[in-house]
């Protein structure tokens, strides 16, 4: 069964820092490209960062550019989101992509 697990996602205050990750099972993750989309309320899901099948290539979302860092571990077939300088536009449903599966989102709110 192909499944995508997302973890990390929390309340932080605006600045704070958070981790996400994303755990697959099922299939051959080491040999897809993996994503991080978000959805806020009102709002469409929009693509946040992708990861090339090694990790050395990485695309990012103009308004997280130099805040957010996406890499993978293949040996664990895990995939993060390191977010920084978290702003309150920030807050989000964030899911994790890859092999045309969904996850089911990990929330992350940022509030002061």
């Amino acid at each position: 069964q192909v499944q995508l697990v997302e973890s990390g996602g929390g309340l932080v205050q605006p600045g704070g820092s958070l981790r996400l990750s994303c755990v697959a099972s099922g299939f051959g993750f080491s040999h897809y490209a993996m994503s991080w989309y978000r959805q806020a309320p009102g709002k469409e899901r929009e693509l946040v960062a992708a990861v090339n099948t090694v990790g050395d290539r990485m695309n990012y979302a103009d308004s997280v550019k130099g805040r957010f860092t996406i890499s993978r571990d293949n040996a664990k077939n895990t995939v993060f989101l390191q977010m920084n300088s978290l702003k309150l536009e920030d807050t989000a449903v964030y899911y994790c992509r890859g092999f045309g599966v969904w996850g089911q989102g990990t929330q992350v709110t940022v509030s002061s």
